[in-house]
């Protein structure tokens, strides 16, 4: 047999590996009968959530959160039955924030709890978390002021006497009851002598319903004196007062009416909250501003002085100032 020729081997090489690849399952050119592949399952990756932009929610009360902040609000002789200033007032309280001081006359008009669930409750329930009471003549119209202290409960003080203090800022607090007996060596009195030595601050503040003098038709008050010189000689800053359904800023005074810038107590009379506005009916020695429309009084408490600014219904500031503590 003769060995083969370069030309025969190469010509079965060519041969061989044609046989092969389509015996091996290799890609031809022109596949007959291509072999369907299954597809892989791939796991999804988890997919990205972005938020969508909701639609506006109208709340069915407008109460926002209250920011955090030193401004107090105070305000009396609110709970008339279907007064709209209640409204606004509960608007800008939810809005501003703050400690809120109710300084009597909180239900017309005999004070009783069906009155404090019915035309104060409405408005005002929603900030018990943040308020404080003391009691009006109005409010116990009611035996004993039954209703005020039934509705206010632990907000009205302890054991239904209507005078206790609390903290706001840090400025001590006096909540004071002109209902009861207050003059010298009466309980209250001693009460707030007591309270005054042991609870020392540089800034201090008292909320009573009657007014220690007013330009409205229920001042002065002379039974306040005794109680007005204490607070003075221990230095209190600031008395807020309703009772008189008005707006009315008075001068640092004393306790016999004398002027005293530097050491003497400023009234405020915020009897706006909603019972019908009283005009000037004389002229109070000391009042520097009188304003007869319903609004709230807001003091900025800060640690050595005092701002105050009265807001109209609209929250428009119709007086303002700034003054050191004592």
């Amino acid at each position: 047999m003769r060995p083969p020729t370069p030309r025969t081997l190469g010509l079965t090489l060519f041969l061989g590996c044609a046989i092969g690849i389509a015996a091996c399952g290799g890609s031809a050119s022109t596949p007959s009968s291509p072999t369907a592949v299954p597809p892989v399952a791939v796991a999804p990756s988890a997919p990205i959530e972005v938020p969508a932009s909701p639609p506006p929610v109208v709340p069915t009360a407008p109460t926002p959160p209250a920011p955090v902040t030193n401004w107090v609000n105070i305000v009396g002789d609110t709970g008339w039955c279907g007064a709209t200033a209640m409204t606004h007032l509960s608007r800008l309280m939810a809005t501003l924030g703050g400690d809120i001081f109710f300084a009597g006359d909180l239900a017309y008009p005999n004070g009783s709890l069906a009155e404090f669930q019915r035309c104060f409750d409405p408005d005002f329930g929603k900030f018990r978390s943040r308020f404080w009471a003391t009691p009006g003549n109005h409010d116990y119209q009611t035996a004993g002021a039954d209703g005020f202290f039934t509705y206010f409960g632990d907000r009205a003080g302890p054991v239904r006497r209507g005078y206790y203090s609390v903290r706001s800022s840090s400025w001590n607090v006096l909540m004071l009851n002109s209902q009861v007996p207050i003059g010298r060596n009466s309980p209250q009195f001693e009460w707030v002598r007591a309270e005054l030595v042991a609870n020392p601050a540089r800034c201090t503040m008292a909320v009573i319903h009657y007014p220690f003098d007013s330009s409205g038709p229920n001042g002065p008050n002379p039974q306040l004196r005794d109680v007005w010189d204490l607070m003075y000689a221990q230095g209190v800053d600031v008395v807020v007062a309703g009772h008189d359904h008005l707006y009315e800023r008075h001068a640092p005074q004393d306790a016999n009416g004398r002027s005293e810038p530097a050491r003497g107590i400023r009234l405020f009379i915020a009897g706006t909250g909603g019972a019908p506005e009283y005009g000037r009916a004389r002229a109070a020695a000391h009042s520097e501003v009188l304003i007869s429309s319903h609004g709230m009084l807001r003091l900025k408490l800060e640690p050595a002085l005092y701002e105050w600014e009265f807001l109209d219904l609209n929250g428009a500031a119709v007086d303002r100032g700034l003054t050191v503590c004592h």
